[in-house]
């Protein structure tokens, strides 16, 4: 089985690609749109520099390599989303390629990056097409990978980690309002290879691909031939249909655009800081703070502000004892403080510091921790917290063979955990009993 997959992200541009209509919101269907957009005779295009940017950042993230000068060229596209009947995107010079994305210790190849006009979004109701064309014209870059990914689950581990990276490297908003989709393309057994069209959601990005391959396997051991052709994914019926023979780069027909002229990419790429990825991130955290990989990824996956404060407390009092604060009582409590994380980040260094000192116990700076972070009164905390304490160890006495069994694995913290809960009829929060049942099985293993 190969799959490689062509993801298109429209980035977070105010205006659009080649005119000044508005990108994003909507004033009902078809009410962003211009002269320009819509290709009538006699408009021409004007680039977006935003847009180059951002894609340039996307290069980078990639590993990609960014050329010198770059151009557009015109793709004919005899489609209603493009009234023109072409679209304005990069074809010889993209703005990047040769690249690479790492999935753990695989190597995923990026064979381009390139920035394109999104087309307009058509909805069909019974035997009517109806056609907005407020998206004709949004800024995209499309990442297109070599067939490097080898199951369906794989494809979706693959998006998940990048879309992760992309929307903190380029401040993409994950709320629904700016669209991936992706073309997934996949082959078996050495077969000609079929693609499936603009699937949204991760999910539905897993399950096309596993029909596919199903359907795919069927053919091949019926003695069938696998057709070159382009589908769809219906997520209903939760089945790919055909929909038409799927295109060769000669059909395309491109020329280059001539009212862009040549954009010198090189002097942009020098301007341009890209921000640390959260895979990179991860990758540090274990190399500079002897951190195993999965608890890097724990760290960053449940927020770039948590990996900036582990980092801020491990300077202080190390990497171990920043681990046992950030994994305990910040990350049980991360809710009520991740929007003022910066804002607290200091106070909180300061006890975790007071406990390395010894000018506090563990107890101690648990709580305060929990005060300060959800601004609860500390006297009613201690109050709980030393009555839950009292719970967890007698279910500790009682239950002798978790401290050896803890040793082994972390997994036996959940017999007290259950019992605690049980016991205490919900009068503490499941948080509050994990942080405080590991916190005295390590003391105890310790």
């Amino acid at each position: 089985m190969r799959i490689g997959l062509e993801i298109h992200v429209q980035l977070p541009t105010r205006s659009k690609m080649f005119c000044s209509c508005p990108a994003a919101g909507s004033d009902g269907p078809n009410g962003h749109i211009c002269p320009g957009c819509m290709g009538m005779p006699g408009t021409r295009p004007s680039l977006n520099r935003a847009a180059v940017e951002i894609g340039v950042k996307l290069a980078k993230l990639l590993n990609c390599t960014i050329p010198d000068v770059a151009w557009f060229s015109r793709k004919v596209y005899f489609y209603p989303d493009i009234c023109r009947h072409f679209q304005v995107t990069q074809y010889e010079t993209p703005i990047g390629s040769g690249g690479v994305y790492h999935l753990g210790k695989k190597p995923i190849r990026i064979t381009r990056a390139h920035l394109e006009e999104d087309p307009g979004s058509i909805k069909k109701s019974g035997d009517t097409a109806l056609i907005d064309y407020n998206r004709s014209g949004i800024p995209l870059v499309e990442i297109v990978t070599e067939p490097d990914i080898s199951s369906p689950s794989e494809a979706r581990e693959f998006l998940t980690a990048l879309l992760r990276d992309i929307r903190h490297v380029v401040d993409i908003p994950d709320d629904g309002e700016r669209s991936i989709r992706v073309d997934c393309n996949i082959s078996m057994a050495g077969s000609e290879r079929c693609e499936v069209k603009n699937v949204t959601g991760l999910k539905n990005v897993e399950r096309a691909l596993t029909y596919e391959a199903v359907r795919q396997t069927k053919v091949i051991k019926s003695g069938g031939k696998i057709v070159r052709e382009t589908r769809h994914y219906d997520e209903e019926r939760k089945v790919t249909t055909g929909a038409r023979k799927k295109e060769f780069e000669s059909d395309y027909a491109y020329i280059g655009e001539p009212d862009l002229g040549v954009i010198n990419v090189r002097s942009i790429a020098d301007s341009i800081v890209t921000k640390e990825s959260p895979l990179d991130v991860t990758k540090r955290l274990q190399k500079e703070y002897g951190l195993d990989e999965r608890m890097a990824k724990q760290i960053v996956n449940t927020s770039m502000l948590l990996a900036d404060l582990f980092e801020h407390i491990a300077k202080r009092i190390g990497a171990q004892s920043a681990l046992t604060w950030v994994t305990g009582p910040i990350s049980s409590n991360w809710k009520a403080l991740e929007k003022d994380a910066g804002g607290k980040r200091d106070d909180i260094v300061d006890i975790t510091v007071m406990h390395k000192e010894g000018r506090i116990n563990d107890i101690e700076c648990s709580m305060r921790l929990k005060a300060l972070i959800t601004g609860e009164d500390l006297g009613g905390i201690e109050s709980r917290g030393g009555d839950l304490d009292a719970l967890i160890r007698k279910a500790i006495s009682e239950n002798p063979s978790v401290i050896d069994d803890h040793r082994k694995s972390e997994k036996a913290a959940n017999r007290i955990i259950g019992a605690v809960m049980k016991a205490s009829g919900g009068t503490y929060s499941s948080s509050d009993i994990v942080e405080a049942t590991k916190r005295i099985l390590n003391e105890m293993t310790g």
